[in-house]
């Protein structure tokens, strides 16, 4: 009997995600850290201020953060294979940007999941993406992102925290 493969939380969907990510970023180059962070903050958004999750918030979905890096750079690599994703290597480490095919890649998936990943990705594109590492970091860690604890999102609301 063959295994069934993996579709949820597979390279395949995350290499998907950092094509988006990626796009939305364009034309920057972005390191594995820095691809972590955003995309936590692209399927969280609501977490860090923006608009609803496209993921339901779980409890303790800070510890996602932690189990996604390996996932991300393997997505990284099988998404590379196939010109979407270009990765550069210098002197300061191995960056990532969009490769020639992302565009088509992404004009062709269709359906409101798409749509609302690409809005959430220039959103975090625009917010983030020109923080520097430990500003980033600091964004993250301070809410808990860095420990897998439970996210307080940004601004004064508390909901669903237990601090209301």
């Amino acid at each position: 009997m063959s295994q069934i493969p993996l579709l949820f939380n597979s390279p395949f969907e995350l290499g998907l995600r950092m094509v988006f990510l990626l796009l939305a970023a364009y034309p920057r180059k972005l390191d594995l850290q820095r691809l972590v962070y955003l995309d936590y903050a692209a399927i969280y958004s609501e977490d860090i201020g923006g608009a609803p999750s496209l993921h339901t918030p779980v409890p303790l979905r800070g510890a996602e953060y932690l189990s996604r890096r390996e996932l991300i750079e393997l997505g990284l690599y099988l998404m590379s294979t196939r010109g979407f994703v270009d990765v550069s290597a210098t002197e300061d480490g191995i960056y990532y940007s969009a490769g020639e095919n992302a565009s088509s890649l992404v004009g062709l998936l269709g359906g409101s999941y798409s749509t609302r990943l690409q809005e959430r990705c220039r959103w975090v594109a625009e917010k983030f993406v020109d923080f520097d590492g430990d500003a980033l970091s600091s964004a993250f860690d301070q809410r808990g992102l860095y420990w897998g604890a439970q996210l307080v999102p940004f601004g004064d609301e508390q909901r669903g925290t237990g601090l209301d």
